[in-house]
């Protein structure tokens, strides 16, 4: 079994959900008292959520490269990046590192796909659903399309996930939100949603929506599991 490294602590909210789903998984694979090998690199959110307000992305950079590469030297057989937006150093992390990185995308890509869907939504933070560094590789390695929610409904996602899903509050105004936001969507041609923050999993699952949903919280928990379980 090779040795899962997970980047967490943005937020512990979501991390821990990480720990408990990539352990279920093994067990479920390997039954007895099988659980995961995991080495976690749990940074200070305080400081990193600081750091995206400024839009100090070199700085940031410079925070996600040291975390992998404590992982690597405490023996990591693989990088997992627990949160979506701070993808966007994942470039810098595998500049960096010399072992497999997970790229979370990559991982929902491949649920999109074998569902056979050509459009989906992002609901992700500002910087997942601003920035092009998701919607483009979607787009250019995957080819699937991608829409976000128009400027007004994007920045109540975006303050949800930081005012409320960070700090574990979960409240059924703001679940009746998402849900509006994702069927309208649905009505403008979206096939799925893709939950592009670790923490909406908390707050909608499938059953609340009328369009597929993909939990890129438990779709990179699997794809680590799928690497270190493979021969």
């Amino acid at each position: 079994m090779k040795k899962i490294g997970l980047i967490g602590g943005m937020s512990w909210e979501s991390s821990h959900v990480y720990y408990k789903l990539i352990n279920e998984m093994v067990k479920e694979r390997l039954g007895g008292f099988h659980s995961a090998r995991i080495l976690l690199e749990s940074v200070d959110f305080s400081v990193i959520e600081g750091l995206m307000q400024k839009d100090d992305w070199p700085a940031l950079e410079k925070q996600m490269i040291s975390a992998a590469q404590n992982l690597e030297a405490g023996g990591a057989d693989m990088i997992v990046l627990c949160t979506n937006s701070m993808h966007l150093c994942a470039d810098a992390i595998t500049s960096n590192t010399a072992i497999p990185f997970i790229h979370i995308a990559d991982a929902t890509a491949d649920a999109i796909k074998t569902q056979q869907l050509q459009k989906v939504l992002l609901l992700g933070t500002r910087f997942t659903m601003s920035r092009d560094f998701y919607k483009l590789k979607l787009l250019n390695d995957h080819g699937i399309d991608v829409i976000i929610p128009d400027p007004a409904d994007a920045l109540e996602v975006d303050r949800i996930i930081f005012e409320e899903l960070v700090q574990g509050i979960v409240l059924e105004s703001s679940k009746a939100t998402y849900q509006r936001i994702i069927e309208k969507a649905a009505a403008e041609g979206a096939a799925g949603a893709v939950l592009g923050c670790t923490e909406i999993p908390m707050l909608i699952v499938a059953e609340d929506v009328s369009i597929p949903t993909f939990d890129t919280t438990y779709l990179h928990a699997k794809a680590a599991v799928d690497l270190s379980l493979s021969k």
